[in-house]
């Protein structure tokens, strides 16, 4: 589902280079759940980024699903993202002046796919926020939140779920149930891919890496 060849990103900085990923390798299975851990600082966050074709490697190729995803022009790569990838963040990035169902269909957007609104209930109904359907992120609990981000990385039926630390600002029940809905995607054939510092997502990881210094430890 996912290969990288020899990727590395290099940040400049007033001090000089910054290598945030060093010559990774690293191919993840179709429908595999892998767990990538790191310390902050560690090239966790460019390393899914890099992934997911938001941020293009210094060197090296992305290949998803048989596709070379920096290969791509820009409109190619975002409609490619925007059809095989869901993205679940910490912080969840959510628009705020939109309603949690305009939030969630906001994949559909930029001619990728029409607007489905009943697919997007369906998927609030799932996720027990069809009552929110209607109110701004501001109204929503932190729970509530990370389900509404949820619904809106699941409702192109993507391939692919990149998660940047998507328990890291909830509490432990609100934790779990928002890992219950991975795993609940994992089960139905989708591919996982979870960067984290902590230990939530271990009991259903099929791998487990660790990151240090922008290289892979063990695998």
């Amino acid at each position: 589902m996912v290969a990288l060849e020899q990727i590395s990103k290099i940040y400049p900085t007033k001090t000089g280079a910054l290598k945030a990923l060093d010559d990774i390798n690293l191919q993840v299975k179709t429908g595999e759940f892998l767990v990538v851990r790191g310390h902050s600082g560690s090239g966790k966050t460019t390393l899914l980024l890099s992934i997911g074709g938001m941020l293009r490697p210094s060197k090296g190729r992305v290949v998803i699903d048989g596709r070379d995803i920096y290969a791509m022009s820009e409109a190619e790569r975002a409609r490619f993202r925007a059809e095989h990838v869901g993205f679940v963040f910490q912080m969840f990035h959510l628009v705020p002046y939109l309603s949690v169902i305009d939030n969630v269909l906001l994949p559909t957007g930029a001619g990728v796919k029409r607007a489905r609104p009943e697919e997007a209930r369906e998927l609030l109904e799932r996720l027990r926020l069809l009552d929110r359907e209607t109110h701004k992120p501001s109204e929503l609990s932190a729970g509530e939140k990370q389900r509404a981000a949820i619904a809106r990385a699941l409702l192109n039926r993507p391939k692919l779920i990149l998660a940047d630390e998507p328990t890291g600002n909830l509490d432990p029940d609100n934790a779990a149930e928002a890992m219950g809905y991975l795993v609940d995607f994992h089960r139905e054939g989708g591919t996982v891919i979870v960067v984290t510092h902590g230990t939530i997502a271990d009991a259903h990881a099929g791998r487990i890496i660790h990151l240090s210094q922008g290289r892979i430890m063990n695998s």
